[in-house]
Formats: structure tokens, C-alpha cells, sequence
């Protein structure tokens, strides 16, 4: 693949490696998230489809250590840098 060559985004991303939803080589590039037409540098989940992303809620974290999150719903638009 070249560097002027990006995979698509898929409708569903998530940035955690232990999702089936996490696709490495799309982190390779800057991508870009707009919720509701502001961009948003905080999220770690989004489906385009069903209209939501998951941010995290402060420095809360569950037992093992991975950030809570709260799901917001709205318009989503995921974009390259």
C-alpha cells in the first residue's frame, strides 16, 4: 500500500486492540471524528450507522484498568487528517 493510498473507513471502528471492531492498519493514518458538526479528539469507539460514539467519562476505570465510557448518540462522521 502506498502512503498516498488509505483504507476505507469502516462504518464501525473501536481504538481498543481487543475489539473485533479494531482495524491496526487504519491507525497507521491521523482520522478524524465529528459528533453533532464539532470534532471531537476524545473517542474511543464510533458506528456511523447507528448514530453513537463512546468517550470516556473523566479518569473513571473499571477493575482492570481500562477507561468507563458513556455512549452519546447524534450525528457521526468519521474523516482522514
Amino acid at each position: 500500500m502506498t502512503e498516498t493510498t488509505k483504507p476505507t473507513l469502516p462504518d464501525h471502528l473501536s481504538t481498543d486492540a481487543r475489539s473485533p471492531f479494531h482495524v491496526a492498519a487504519i491507525f497507521e493514518h491521523d482520522v478524524g471524528i465529528k459528533f453533532n458538526d464539532k470534532e471531537r479528539f476524545d473517542v474511543e469507539e464510533y458506528c456511523i450507522s447507528e448514530g453513537w460514539i463512546k468517550v470516556p467519562v473523566g479518569k473513571k476505570v473499571d477493575r482492570k484498568g481500562y477507561p468507563l465510557t458513556v455512549k452519546l448518540k447524534g450525528v457521526v462522521e468519521a474523516f482522514y487528517k
